[in-house]
């Protein structure tokens, strides 16, 4: 299926796209803007066939995607009994099964994946959403009441990284957001426009996409010039700024350049080079402790686990807290003894380098150090301070248990240099 030639660049086309998966093929109903795939029947769920892949409209109504050599089923509009007589696809990109009167049943507008289409609306209802590659990690573009957002999705818990509110609510809510031609546009429940995000090009916008890679949202056009599709807005700017900028334990410096933190437990060699987790079931303050570093932050957000607490009951919090592998705190004070908020972490990602704040700090779990030299029923430090900004753009290098002892025995041997100079 093919919609005529338009004046604003490619057309769309509608067709049974299949793709070889090692043995096996996806099947899948797609709809293509030029050579970009803005909907996917198997954007959440792929399905898999060994044969052949067929499109049926029954004699119900209903549209199949069927496979295999028993015909199995793998998606469906979900139309029978409603009079479906036809599939057709629109000027504007959406995939729509119409009755015998022209009405639309069913449309691929109501389904989204991670791109929205001009003229396309998205309500509270509906996520624009995308999955990176080899990961179990997902990002979503999701309209709420009082503002619009971008998330992180790990496991069961959920981050936001990029937020808008538009400054005219006067206490209603975001009903529902819509591509213009310039820009995305925000209504509330009465429909009128309360906010918009404009686009920084004169040319026409086809779509706004959620990055798969990246998480970015952004407004594309289409350039004659290049002979291709081109943004003109993106809600992050700068790399560090996105939530996987980095491996898993990376710091994004100011070079917009990942620094790693490199653990070596004394004995027992590497723990972690940016690709493992190096708390995966440690819990308790007998195996681990808090590495904190100074002058980074977190771009994930999410609401407070507890208020009015210190930094050292955060820093215990996540130690008795199997799932933690990072927290966040904030004194309402430049004091970071006095209490605060305590931000807790499934995952170490999104960490980026500031500005000194003495408000913040960040904590990772580390297993414990090994120090022979202290008492061994006590908890050594609940944490160890580190200082990022001496290290842009290079490994971090700790030693646990072993950097106290080192940082004194120098500084001994530097006074008796002296000494012996003088």
């Amino acid at each position: 299926m093919e919609t005529d030639h338009n004046q604003i660049g490619p057309n769309f086309r509608g067709a049974i796209s299949v793709e070889a998966s090692n043995d096996k093929y996806t099947c899948s109903l797609d709809v293509f803007l030029g050579d970009v795939k803005v909907w996917s029947s198997g954007h959440l769920s792929q399905f898999y066939t060994i044969d052949k892949c067929t499109l049926q409209l029954t004699q119900y109504g209903d549209l199949l995607l069927k496979g295999g050599l028993d015909d199995r089923v793998g998606w469906k509009a979900g139309t029978s009994g409603q009079g479906v007589q036809r599939l057709d696809l629109l000027g504007t990109g959406n995939l729509v099964l119409v009755d015998a009167m022209n009405l639309i049943k069913w449309q691929s507008f109501n389904f989204p994946t991670n791109i929205m289409l001009w003229g396309q609306r998205l309500s509270s209802r509906t996520r624009l959403t995308s999955f990176p590659s080899n990961s179990s990690l997902s990002y979503s573009f999701e309209i709420q009441y009082d503002k619009i957002a971008l998330y992180l999705y790990s496991g069961k818990s959920k981050y936001s990284y990029w937020e808008y509110t538009p400054s005219d609510l006067d206490g209603l809510n975001i009903t529902y957001v819509e591509l213009t031609s310039n820009a995305l546009e925000i209504f509330n429940n009465e429909n009128y426009r309360i906010g918009r995000i404009t686009s920084d090009k004169t040319e026409p916008l086809r779509f706004l996409a959620l990055g798969n890679s990246t998480g970015n949202l952004g407004f594309y056009y289409y350039s004659y010039d290049k002979g291709k599709f081109e943004a003109s807005y993106q809600a992050l700017n700068t790399s560090c700024d996105l939530p996987l900028a980095c491996k898993p334990y990376g710091i994004c410096t100011f070079s917009e350049k990942c620094s790693c933190i490199r653990l070596i437990k004394r004995g027992d060699g590497l723990l972690s080079d940016c690709t493992e987790n190096v708390t995966e079931g440690i819990c308790g303050r007998n195996d681990s402790q808090m590495l904190e570093l100074q002058g980074v932050t977190s771009v994930l957000k999410s609401n407070p686990y507890k208020v009015n607490v210190t930094k050292e009951i955060c820093a215990n919090l996540c130690l008795d807290n199997c799932t933690c592998v990072a927290a966040l705190h904030f004194s309402f004070e430049d004091d970071p003894a006095k209490p605060g908020e305590c931000y807790m972490y499934g995952l170490a990602r999104g960490v980026k380098q500031i500005e000194r704040d003495g408000r913040l700090s960040y904590m990772v779990k580390v297993p414990k150090g090994t120090d022979q030299g202290h008492d061994k029923h006590s908890h050594w430090k609940k944490w160890i301070p580190i200082v990022v900004g001496v290290v842009d753009g290079v490994v971090l290098l700790l030693v646990l248990g072993g950097v106290g002892y080192y940082i004194i025995r120098k500084r001994r041997k530097s006074c008796a240099d002296t000494g012996h100079s003088n």
